[in-house]
């Protein structure tokens, strides 16, 4: 069975962060960095080289494959700034209404300017979705 491609790493995030070409991604992505561990409680882990992920889980697919994910995360992208939402965003329709400009796909949020959004909606969005993913 493969392993997955994305996995915890030794990298520091804020090193990482501190690497990125474009200051306003930087400048976002520090304030993301505090925001998660606000609302998660945990440390920043990279998972891969460009994912800042808060907390794990393990899952198990009928497949039989089976692995370690992030709760929940984010990565400063050079056309966004995409958040990761990993029970999907069935549920967040409300939240969603209120965070302002935005797209979605099945477990990520891509936000083109963080300062376009409304960041207490963004934090209960990452707090709720990473205590959903504790029942997981």
């Amino acid at each position: 069975m493969a392993d997955n491609k994305t996995a915890p790493t030794d990298i520091d995030p804020r090193d990482f962060i501190a690497g990125l070409d474009d200051e306003r991604r930087e400048a976002e992505a520090l304030e993301l960095l505090d925001l998660f561990e606000e609302r998660t409680g945990e440390q920043p882990v990279m998972w891969g080289d460009s994912i800042i992920g808060f907390g794990s889980y393990d899952f198990e697919y009928s497949s039989g494959r089976s692995g370690c994910w992030m709760r929940v995360g984010f990565s400063p992208r050079k056309q966004q700034m995409t958040v990761y939402v990993m029970p999907g965003f069935d549920r967040y329709d409300g939240l969603l209404a209120k965070l302002g400009p935005h797209t979605t796909g099945k477990s990520c949020l891509y936000v083109k300017r963080l300062e376009a959004v409304d960041k207490d909606v963004l934090g209960e969005l990452v707090a709720e979705a990473y205590e959903a993913m504790g029942d997981a």
